[in-house]
């Protein structure tokens, strides 16, 4: 159809470098993933020049691909889209010149795009009745937001981390026992063969600020456990500690979760990010949300980690809404969502 609305999106913020062609917002023709994982697990952790480089290498090859896969050419392309941050400063920076470059050269508009809007988005691909208002909790590597899905583009930060993320407090336990990277698949599979109530590690909650997560302090409380035990020369259960673990960070996603959908009367609620492909968050809360009457949204695995298709999803209600980003498009590590 002549009023198709084909974007290319491009996505680097972190240690995926990944191009999408995405029609209309809700229907993924192509979502190339590369991804560095191998790479970066020799490090037991993301080294961001490393990524920087890899995206380098990687980033012209998977537009090239996205675009082969999708059968579409430059031509038929309306936008060209790219995560602009929060994220890496020098991967970002990387996905930010080839989506200028390849703008101007064929002539096309450039959509500068939140990464942690296009994680919400991702939920409008494979649901595609869902439409805003909606609450959202976003999950991944460095952040963990409950936000209020006003409207497409408009958002209101209910809860935001106050230390580490979610994301972060999996990886650094998984290090802690030697789970090694990345953390949390290798935690939740871990976990499905332990204990969730052998041990009791605290729910913090934030003083004055009853939606603010804060994981350190569990995070803390895992490591001091396995110290204690080591000091003493007594024998832990893996299995039984992550799952613990785990149990007590879904606790407290779940009840924040929940405590705002009753709060904002949401009748819909939605989870993103890396995280949110966590079997043990995804059954709580569909369960919480089945107990109290809302309903409940996810994107499949390979959408809740980083990929291109959720930035070209959120870049078409950007582009119908007007929103272009000029040349001078910068790469900007700590944008805060909302922020244009």
């Amino acid at each position: 159809m002549e009023d198709d609305v084909l974007i290319l999106a491009i996505e680097s913020s972190c240690d995926e470098t990944a191009a999408a062609v995405v029609k209309n917002g809700r229907i993924v023709l192509s979502n190339i993933i590369s991804s560095q994982i191998a790479l970066h697990t020799l490090y037991g952790g993301v080294v961001p020049e490393i990524a920087s480089r890899k995206h380098m290498e990687q980033v012209i090859q998977v537009v090239d691909e996205a675009l082969k896969e999708a059968k579409v050419t430059l031509d038929d392309i309306t936008a060209i889209a790219v995560t602009y941050g929060p994220g890496l400063v020098g991967a970002l920076l990387v996905g930010v010149a080839a989506a200028k470059a390849i703008a101007f050269a064929a002539g096309k508009p450039l959509i500068g795009v939140h990464h942690i809007e296009g994680h919400i988005s991702a939920n409008y691909i494979e649901n595609k009745e869902l439409e805003p208002p909606f609450g959202c909790l976003v999950v991944s590597g460095g952040h963990t937001h409950l936000v209020n899905v006003a409207d497409y583009g408009k958002y209101e930060i209910l809860g935001k981390t106050r230390d580490d993320a979610a994301g972060e407090a999996f990886d650094k336990v998984a290090r802690a026992v030697g789970l090694g990277y990345p953390g949390g698949p290798k935690i939740d599979k871990l976990a499905k063969e332990g204990n969730p109530d052998a041990i009791e590690f605290p729910r913090a909650k934030v003083a004055g600020s009853e939606y603010d997560f804060s994981f350190s302090g569990l995070k803390s409380s895992v490591l001091n456990y396995i110290n204690k035990c080591e000091m003493k020369k007594e024998a832990f259960d893996r299995a039984d500690l992550v799952a613990s673990f785990q149990n007590a960070v879904v606790d407290v996603l779940v009840t924040h979760a929940i405590h705002a959908c009753r709060e904002y009367n949401f009748e819909k609620f939605a989870i993103a990010g890396g995280v949110a492909s966590n079997s043990a968050l995804r059954s709580a809360m569909s369960k919480a949300c089945e107990d109290n009457g809302i309903k409940f949204y996810h994107p499949s695995p390979i959408l809740c980690t980083d990929n291109a298709a959720m930035i070209g999803a959120a870049a078409y209600y950007e582009y119908k809404a007007g929103v272009r980003s000029s040349w001078d498009l910068n790469a900007v590590p700590n944008l805060k969502l909302g922020e244009k």
